[in-house]
């Protein structure tokens, strides 16, 4: 529901230029955002997103490539909530007019959930996405997907389901298979995203920019038909 690539392009320069500092990706507060002359502005479109996934799966080195903060070098249990806010430009398909997109990922660790049973409410309180995640070099996390969808998403809630598979590059190493993830996607209905790859061109934004591109486009495609733009069902089939 987006121009793939279209911020690594020409046209999408100056958008490019608002969230990277000396080709490095800034690192946005809260109540910051990306400065665009008035000729250039565009609408902001805010959305939740809470991640979730079993401990050691890549939560917060995700999180931390997705918003151009430093990986962690080492794996550390994420102690209670972390946010962190990304800003992505992309231009939704038919239009002519690009779309400011302000995510803001909620990672909290999985001790601190089970200890403290205010967490999950919080982090799942207007959520507009959960990110499911699992790690092809972690077979047991992907088999307690079914589980965990059942756990952190209430039945009938309409919040956007992404599944996303990290460490998918490190081939000798994959415990999941990609018949594995066929008969996962045919089964749930649910398109399965892979994070990981190389190229640290421009920030970091040639490894993400897929990722980011497909999840804009989602949450997108959901709006659209909530609001009757386009019928429920149209275009990529929900993901």
């Amino acid at each position: 529901m987006v121009e793939p690539g279209w911020l690594l392009s020409p046209p999408g320069r100056p958008y490019l230029a608002s969230i990277l500092h000396k080709n490095q990706r800034r690192v946005f507060g809260l109540l910051e955002r990306p400065a665009l002359p008035p000729a250039l502005s565009v609408p902001t479109v805010t959305y939740k997103l809470f991640v979730s996934g079993r401990s050691g799966v890549g939560k917060t080195a995700l999180v931390a490539a997705l918003a151009g903060s430093p990986v962690p070098p080492l794996h550390r249990e994420t102690l209670g909530i972390e946010v962190s806010t990304l800003f992505w430009p992309a231009v939704p398909l038919g239009s002519e007019r690009p779309v400011l997109f302000q995510l803001r990922f909620w990672d909290c660790g999985e001790s601190a959930l089970r200890k403290f049973e205010h967490l999950l409410p919080a982090c799942r309180e207007e959520a507009d996405a959960v990110l499911l995640l699992f790690s092809f070099t972690d077979r047991a996390s992907f088999e307690e997907l079914p589980a965990r969808l059942a756990r952190v998403l209430q039945p009938g809630e309409d919040t956007l389901r992404v599944v996303v598979g990290t460490r998918f590059d490190l081939c000798p190493h994959t415990a999941v298979t990609e018949s594995d993830v066929a008969a996962f996607e045919d089964s749930w209905g649910l398109r399965v995203l892979r994070a990981g790859g190389s190229g640290e061109g421009q920030g970091g934004l040639v490894r993400v920019a897929p990722l980011l591109d497909a999840l804009v486009g989602q949450l997108w495609q959901r709006d659209q038909m909530a609001a009757g733009v386009i019928p429920e069902g149209q275009g990529a089939p929900e993901d």
